[in-house]
Order: structure tokens, then C-alpha cells, then sequence
């Protein structure tokens, strides 16, 4: 990230002071809970491709800052109603909104800043930028749906994980690319190259993430280990090990994840089948195949600071973690 941070880090902290001011509102709960989920961490990735992009593409107006909070306010947005849905009670290391403040405060908050999102949008008046962010939106909404449908699902395809995967998480950093690309009023073949770099950067980040449920400490993760498995999300480790293991070994992954509550022992047996067959190291390598075919769109820009840049955040995606 520090190439990164070296270019964009002083609009970085305008962004962090727009969040702030779109914040504001007469009821008193939605900053406080919008404050305290925007303010718990997170290396802000998603602002930072709008304004890399925007700057790759040659943009120096003062709409990077304001658009880049509203792709945040939609993250963030998702990030409360997920919490929900999936009974998480940690989120980056600290209690999630929805143990502190409840259930209800937390959909409704998040309904909030879906709401100023697209109010920010309206005040930018760029109707591909609202178009954009809209198709993503709804497309994430769609992807939650489809990943509750695949909950639990032992017979998943890697395709079909794919394919949420794209929806829930790498639609919105395909999005925050090509609103830069708007803002530099580049021409279609190098706006489809960012949105294309995005999206394999997006993938390539919920796969590494997706590793963190299997390897990492509770205190790295910053939410309960092994809570995707408990919640019978069927992830690429697990995928992997499903296609590889014997019978009898299928079928005690099966009594695991239709288990409401998971003991240390199950996510243990789990844990070593996921280990034993590869399955971390298959998904970090496919996270690295996704890393290289982002790294060729950037190829269709001439060399700058801010590709250069990129170039280091799609690293530093599958470097995080290990």
C-alpha cells in the first residue's frame, strides 16, 4: 500500500473528513453507529482505486474525493446488513455494530447510507457514474441472495462460487475503478480495463480472505475464526478439499457443516482435511492467477506513478495475509 498511500494519501484523509459531513444527520444513532463502523479500520481499498484510477487517468477535479466516500458509504452499507445475516458479533478486530447496538439499528443504518449514497450521487449529476454504482448495488444485492442459496451446498461448483464471489465482493472494486475512468473521461476499450482490473483484484481479495477462516488468528482476522464454516459458507479451500477427499471424508465434512453450532473438535477435523489436501495453497495460487490477469489490464495504460501504484495494491492483496 505505501506506493499507494504516497500518492493518493492526502486525498485519503479528505475522504475520511467527507464521511464525516455526509454523515451528518438530526438523528443521533446514525452517526454514532455510522462513525463507529466507518472509523474501526479497514485499508479503505475501495476509495483508494477511485481516486488511483481517476489519477491514472488523468483526472485533477475535485469530484475523486467526494465519489470515493460514496463508494465507501455502499461498503460499509454491506458490511452492517452482512453482519446481520450472518450473526457476526466481530468486525476488524472490535465487536460488530449489531452486538452493540442491536440488529435493528444496524439494517436500518445501513439502509441510510445506501439512501445518502445514491443522494451524493444525484448532487454529482453524472448519470454513467449513477448508472455504475447502481448496476453494482443491486448486482451485490444479488449476490448475497444467491450465496444464502449456495449456504450449506457440498455439491457447489467452483464456477457458481465464482460467480458469487463476483457479485458480493469484486463487482464494487470493478465499480470504484470505472468511476475513476469516467472522471478522466477516458475512451471505452481503457474504462472496460480498469472495470476488468477491479474485478480481478476483487476476486483475488475475498479468496485470500477466504484462506483466513482456515489459517489465521483470531486477532489477524479481526472476526471469529472459522465462522464461514459454521455459517455453511462453502468456500474455495473447502471446495477444493471436497473434490479430492474420499467418501467417508465427504461425508464428515457434511455432519460438520449441517451442525448449528460447531465444537473445537469439528473445526478441527475440518481444518486438517482443508490442510491435508491443499486447500489453502490451491486458493492462494488461484488468488495469484487473478493478480497476474489484473496486472495485464493495467498494461493498456503507459506507465505512471498511479500505475505503478496499482500494480503494488493488486500485491498487496495477496501479501496481507501471508
Amino acid at each position: 500500500m505505501d506506493a499507494a498511500l504516497a500518492l493518493i494519501g492526502e486525498d485519503l484523509k479528505n475522504v475520511e473528513l467527507q464521511f464525516k459531513k455526509d454523515l451528518q444527520s438530526d438523528v443521533p444513532l446514525i452517526r454514532k453507529v455510522g462513525e463507529y463502523v466507518l472509523s474501526s479500520g479497514g485499508k479503505r481499498i475501495r476509495p483508494a482505486l477511485v481516486l488511483l484510477a481517476a489519477k491514472l487517468c488523468g483526472y485533477h477535479g475535485n469530484r475523486s474525493v467526494p465519489l470515493a466516500s460514496v463508494v465507501e458509504f455502499i461498503h460499509t452499507a454491506t458490511l452492517l446488513h452482512d453482519d446481520v445475516v450472518d450473526n457476526a458479533n466481530l468486525r476488524r478486530g472490535i465487536a460488530s455494530a449489531n452486538t452493540l447496538w442491536g440488529n435493528e439499528a444496524s439494517v436500518l443504518v445501513g439502509d441510510f447510507l445506501f439512501s445518502k449514497s445514491f443522494s451524493l450521487m444525484v448532487i454529482d449529476g453524472d448519470l454513467r457514474i449513477l448508472k455504475v454504482l447502481a448496476d453494482a448495488t443491486t448486482i451485490i444485492a444479488e449476490g448475497e441472495v444467491l450465496q444464502l442459496v449456495c449456504t450449506s451446498d457440498l455439491d457447489i461448483t467452483v464456477e457458481r462460487f465464482l460467480e458469487v464471489v463476483r457479485c458480493k465482493t469484486a463487482i464494487l472494486l470493478s465499480a470504484a475503478c470505472e468511476v475513476g475512468a469516467i472522471l478522466g473521461e477516458v475512451d471505452p476499450e481503457l474504462r472496460s480495463a480498469l472495470a476488468a482490473y477491479g474485478m480481478e483484484l476483487g476476486i483475488a481479495f475475498q479468496l485470500m480472505d477466504d484462506t483466513l477462516d482456515y489459517t489465521a488468528s483470531e486477532a489477524q482476522f479481526g472476526k471469529s475464526i472459522g465462522h464461514d464454516l459454521e455459517e455453511g459458507k462453502i468456500t474455495l479451500p473447502l471446495i477444493h478439499t471436497l473434490e479430492n477427499c474420499s467418501a467417508a471424508e465427504r461425508a464428515l465434512i457434511a455432519s460438520v457443516v449441517e451442525k448449528e453450532l460447531l465444537s473445537d473438535e469439528d473445526f478441527a477435523s475440518v481444518f486438517e482435511l482443508v490442510h491435508r489436501y491443499g486447500g489453502i495453497e490451491h486458493t492462494v495460487a488461484a488468488a495469484c492467477d487473478h493478480i497476474a490477469r489484473c496486472k495485464t489490464h493495467l498494461e493498456n495504460f503507459p506507465p505512471s506513478a498511479a500505475r505503478e501504484a496499482l500494480a503494488d495494491l493488486a500485491d498487496y492483496v495477496v501479501t496481507r495475509v501471508k
